[in-house]
């Protein structure tokens, strides 16, 4: 996917995850490599309150690939000290 469509993609309903899906695309999403691109394609693909929930360790995502990205996207933005 490119750039501009990731940058639309993470713009959500929440502002809390925009907190946490804008700055990660526009700073780490350049360094993964390309599995990790298609997780986090995929994490996108989620329901808002489920990733909120994920990203505030509510609940851990069932699939273990999703488990991943979410677990990268906190480290990298700091919303594993949420």
């Amino acid at each position: 996917m490119e750039k501009n469509r990731l940058r639309w993609a993470s713009r959500r309903g929440m502002l809390e995850l925009d907190l946490v899906l804008s700055p990660f695309v526009e700073n780490h999403y350049d360094q993964l490599v390309d599995d990790e691109k298609l997780l986090f394609q995929q994490l996108l693909e989620e329901q808002d309150q489920d990733m909120f929930n994920w990203f505030i360790h509510r609940h851990e995502p069932e699939s273990e690939s999703l488990k991943k990205i979410v677990t990268i996207v906190r480290s990298k933005t700091g919303a594993d000290s949420i």
